[in-house]
Order: structure tokens, then C-alpha cells, then sequence
């Protein structure tokens, strides 16, 4: 007898085994709180770049547009214990920078993410198929320290195309806090406005490769009730793109050459932050 698809579970492919597993959806349908999970150290790099270029990155027609200023982050984030990887861990690697979107019926401000590599399956397909995360694979592993100084690094398949320095960091107060740096979209921030991370989402029609499937903006907002931050450090960093041809990364060489060409034009620190607790992204939404 063939199989039904029920309505009120998610599924992925390949659906001929049951409901798909992962991060919103455990064994016979259990939840994930995301209180005690992930542990989570995060580090970021940011710096004033060219506007042009970063609006190269935007796709056109889709209510995007620039945040008042052209600052690129890239951040490193290394999590363990995760509740619905059975404890499991995994790394990241994302670039975004500040947009605002405005469309027909929602006003959003936030940072676009560009792309997000990450070092495990699991987590990329559900990523982008559940989610519209710009995922894709790459090799990350765990930094090293000597001296004070913190080294980053990613690859694919050997060849290494990120550089991640840190080096002065000096831990934060956290009980008295410094203020923040001004958000670049702080006068647009009025109830009217969705605070948080912003995606497109894209996915090519099966034999009609030029015509979407799912064409649209997604957003991951800000609330996080579970996320705990236990120490944090700021100071100086640094983060270098290697240049790449076709023979090095065969399908990411242009993302990677992008970023080798942004300019850097001063860099706005850095920081390092280690956490606790999290969500499991069940509120992602269209934004239109």
C-alpha cells in the first residue's frame, strides 16, 4: 500500500522512510527547547567596505536595499552538545551585511546573509530546503590560539580560501556593559519595522532551469528568549579571501572571489563571544 503524506508533519526528501528529522522536528515529533543547547563560541570580523560592491550582492526586485553603511561582517561560529544532533557538533561561516527591506506588505531591517558555510550535511539541507539559508559545505575546523592571537580558517577539499585573525582582545564587562555601536539602520527602527536576519530564498524549477521554484525573501527574526551570553571579548581582527580559480573550487570559486575583491577600507573590530541556548528557528517567516 503506498504511503500518505501527513499534513501536520514535515517532511523532506527522501519521504519514503516517514517524517524528516532535524532541528524542529525530533523522534515521534518532539521539540527541541534550545535552553541548555547549543554551547556556542562565536568570532567576527568586521570592516567599512565599498557600497557598489555590496550592492552587487542584492538581488534585484526584491524590496532590498542598503543599510546606511557598507559594513561587512564575517563571523566563525563553532557549537557543540547540540540537542537534535544527539550532542553532536558543527562550525559556520557566514558574511552578511546591514539591508532594508521594504516591500508590500512587511518593513524589515536587519543584517542580508550572503551565504553560510557549514562543515556538516544535516544541518545545510534542512537549512535551506525548511529554512532558504544561502548553505553550502565547506571544511572548518576548530581555530587555534598561541599567544593571545586566534587563527581562523576555511577550505573545501584541501584548498584554503578564508583567514581569520583576532589578536588584543579584552574581555567585556558584561554586568556594565559599554554602549553597543549605533545600528546603522537606528532611525529606521520604529514599531512598524521586523528586526533580524534576512535570506533569499531560491530554488530552480526541475527542467525549466531558469524558472523558480520558491523566489523570495525569508527572515530569521531577533528574538532569541533562550540565548545566554556568559563571556565576550573585543578587540582587533582581520579576515583575508583568497583568490581562487575554477581548478581550486569548482562551484564557489565566484563566491569566494567576490569576497577576495571586496575593499576593505578600515576595519571596525572584532569580537568574541561565548553563549548558551538558542532557538530552533521555527519562526522563520516569508517577509513580502
Amino acid at each position: 500500500m503506498a504511503y500518505i503524506l501527513d499534513p501536520n508533519k514535515m517532511y523532506m526528501m527522501p519521504t519514503h522512510f516517514g517524517p524528516g528529522l532535524g532541528p524542529r522536528q525530533g523522534p515521534d515529533g518532539r521539540k527541541f527547547e534550545c535552553i541548555d543547547s547549543p554551547k556556542v563560541t562565536s568570532r567576527s570580523v568586521s570592516f567599512l567596505s565599498n557600497r557598489e560592491q555590496l550592492d552587487a550582492l542584492i538581488p534585484d526586485g526584491m524590496g532590498l536595499e542598503l543599510g546606511e553603511e557598507p559594513i561587512v561582517t564575517v563571523y566563525a561560529t563553532y557549537m557543540t552538545e547540540i540537542e537534535w544532533l544527539a550532542g553532536r557538533g558543527y562550525n559556520v561561516l557566514g558574511v552578511s551585511f546591514p539591508v532594508i527591506f521594504n516591500g508590500k506588505q512587511d518593513r524589515a531591517v536587519g543584517s542580508f546573509l550572503t551565504v553560510l558555510w557549514e562543515n556538516l550535511t544535516d544541518p545545510i539541507l534542512t537549512g535551506r530546503e525548511q529554512l532558504g539559508f544561502s548553505k553550502i559545505y565547506c571544511e572548518l575546523p576548530e581555530p587555534t590560539v598561541l599567544d593571545g592571537e586566534t587563527h581562523c580558517i576555511a577550505s573545501w577539499l584541501g584548498f584554503k580560501f578564508m583567514d581569520m585573525h583576532f589578536d588584543n582582545m579584552k574581555p567585556v564587562d558584561l554586568k556594565n556593559p559599554s554602549d553597543p555601536p549605533a545600528d546603522q539602520n537606528a532611525e529606521n527602527q520604529d514599531s512598524d519595522f521586523l528586526t533580524g536576519i534576512l535570506h533569499y530564498k531560491y530554488m530552480p524549477r526541475t527542467g525549466e532551469w531558469g524558472v523558480a521554484d520558491a523566489n523570495y525573501i525569508v527572515m530569521t527574526p531577533e528574538a532569541t528568549p533562550n540565548y545566554k551570553v556568559q563571556e565576550s571579548w573585543e578587540g582587533e581582527g582581520a579576515v583575508q579571501f583568497h583568490k581562487a580559480r575554477w581548478e581550486d573550487l569548482p562551484t564557489q570559486y565566484s563566491i569566494v572571489n567576490a569576497f577576495h575583491e571586496l575593499e576593505i577600507k578600515e576595519y571596525r573590530g572584532a569580537t568574541i563571544t561565548m553563549s548558551v541556548g538558542g532557538k530552533d528557528l521555527s519562526d522563520q517567516r516569508i517577509i513580502r
